[in-house]
């Protein structure tokens, strides 16, 4: 039977990089390992179990250069190692302290399983590889890996450095080649942010689709006959995906959405914060500071300090529930717009990976049970990735996005304003002193390569607009200020010692170190 309705599930996978050799641990690198514990390995174990079983399934997953190169790092591999040994212990201390709490003592237990299955799955299941667990999901014809922009550079506002635009989506597409052995034929645009033309540059790089939020489409030029449910092909022959926002809304949503949902995991409660200091000591980082351990023992439970004890049984069987609203919900779009538009209807449902299982703890298995649903229950909503898409419907509309972004406000508000604006006359002027340097050193020494390879390193990693995002929301500012003016630093002193052409060459092999990553880089990328 064919469908009625075609569902794209996107996941966006990304972490800025940090890793911070320099110190023998480091707060923000957690943002690693909790992803990997909590997102990472869940959807992993699930997918491979999901393909194992033979249950029909396709889901798109972006995976940034930063986050990549982080993954496949042998340090942060094995501080992740010390991680998940740490809370390991920690959560055998909670079974023998909860031994008398009986809603406590059995998450304490639920805990310690998790953690010693997920030490299993990284170090005997994935061989702590994770990239090539996933690359494996794509060899077996369930997940679609589609790549992203060098580090995350929010494209629109690089406009005035055409080379800078350039550069970010050519690293990128190297890097997703150098992590899965293949081109990629999608590309995640950084906050869905998309400038007309900048297609022109995926199209250079060999992409055949990308994907941009609903105005994007909607705002375009002509006026799209089918809305959001059909890509748009841009005037380079590129294809725009736009997104859905009534399903993106059933789960992004923490106020009318699932996530809010009483019975699931409150992630604000955590014991690296309820229990004594002294008994937390040992497993917070090294400043002392409190922090989240990952062991939470409550639900959500209202707008009340009042938390109720989470049970994870009846959370199970909520997540169920949603699972099976969410494909009834695309059931009856698919229905009414199958009808209205003359052709099955295309739904793009993306979301930031870490969402799932992080944010909302039940998302995995929410996911799991919307894929085994689909399959057994719901003849009218087929699973596909967008690239399927062409199979079913080769010729499309041709028309010009617009402006656009998924941040608040639905362009730049969220990387352009009154906390973060001084940030990018720097930016466009180390981005400006890089294409003279590139173009001036067609054919450098190799002390100059280094150099220069070095620059564009800090250049992009400057760029990462998760920077631009932290100083506009107020958290982790400190940490933010700080990558920020140390990329400009290394940036200046690299230039000023290719300009000399002699160095010390153990300070360079100090920031090499630090910052490591995309072996691949050539700074002739800058030259045009």
């Amino acid at each position: 039977m064919e469908p009625r309705g075609l569902l794209a599930v996107v996941l966006h996978a990304h972490l800025p990089f940090v890793r911070h050799p320099e110190h023998p641990s480091f707060l923000e690198e957690r943002w690693l390992f909790e992803a990997i514990t909590e997102t990472y390995l869940p959807l992993l174990a699930r997918f491979h179990r999901l393909a194992d079983e033979r249950v029909p399934f396709r889901v798109t997953m972006s995976f940034t250069p930063p986050l990549l190169a982080m993954l496949a790092d042998g340090l942060l591999q094995a501080r992740y190692l010390r991680h998940l040994e740490a809370l390991i212990e920690l959560s055998a201390k909670e079974i023998e302290r909860t031994r008398w709490e009986p809603p406590f003592h059995r998450l304490a237990l639920f805990y310690h399983h998790r953690f010693t299955t997920a030490r299993r799955l990284y170090v005997e299941g994935y061989r702590r590889d994770l990239i090539g667990a996933f690359r494996s999901l794509g060899e077996r014809g369930v997940l679609e890996p589609i790549a992203s922009c060098a580090t995350h550079g929010y494209l629109p506002l690089m406009e005035t450095q055409p080379a800078a635009v350039r550069a970010q989506i050519r690293i990128g597409v190297a890097a997703f080649e150098h992590a899965f052995g293949r081109p990629p034929e999608g590309f995640w645009l950084p906050e869905c942010g998309y400038q007309p033309g900048h297609d022109v540059v995926l199209k250079d790089c060999g992409i055949r689709y990308f994907l941009t939020d609903a105005h994007g489409i909607l705002f375009g030029s002509p006026r799209p006959k089918y809305g959001v449910y059909a890509p748009a092909i841009c005037p380079s022959g590129v294809a725009a995906f736009g997104r859905d926002r009534e399903s993106s809304k059933s789960v992004w949503s923490a106020e009318e959405g699932y996530p809010g949902d009483f019975e699931y995991r409150e992630f604000y409660r955590d014991i690296g914060f309820d229990l004594d200091y002294d008994y937390v000591r040992p497993y917070l980082n090294g400043d002392g500071a409190r922090l989240h351990t990952g062991m939470k023992y409550y639900r959500i439970t209202g707008r009340t300090d009042d938390k109720q004890p989470y049970d994870p049984d009846r959370a199970l069987e909520k997540a169920a529930e949603h699972a099976a609203n969410f494909l009834f919900n695309r059931g009856k779009q698919a229905e009414h717009l199958s009808s209205a538009l003359g052709r099955a209807p295309v739904i793009i449902s993306p979301y930031d990976a870490e969402l799932f299982g992080h944010w909302w703890f039940e998302g995995p298995d929410w996911l799991e049970l919307v894929i085994r649903r689909a399959h057994a229950d719901q003849p009218d909503v087929r699973l596909i990735s967008p690239a399927d898409y062409f199979e079913r419907y080769p010729t499309n509309q041709a028309l010009q996005p617009s402006l656009s972004s998924w941040g608040n406000g639905g362009y730049s508000d969220v990387w352009l304003n009154g906390a973060n604006d001084w940030l990018y006359r720097h930016l466009h002027k180390m981005a400006e002193r890089m294409t003279d340097a590139a173009r001036a050193h067609p054919q450098p020494d190799p002390l100059r390569t280094r150099l220069l390879n070095q620059m564009a390193r800090e250049l992009l990693l400057a760029q990462s607009s998760d920077w631009a995002f932290i100083l506009k929301t107020q958290t982790h500012t400190a940490y933010a200020y700080r990558r920020i003016h140390e990329h400009l630093a290394r940036f200046s002193a690299l230039e000023e010692a290719v300009r000399r052409g002699r160095v010390d060459e153990g300070w360079v092999a100090g920031v090499e170190e630090k910052d490591n990553c995309f072996p691949f880089l050539d700074h002739r990328v800058y030259a045009g």
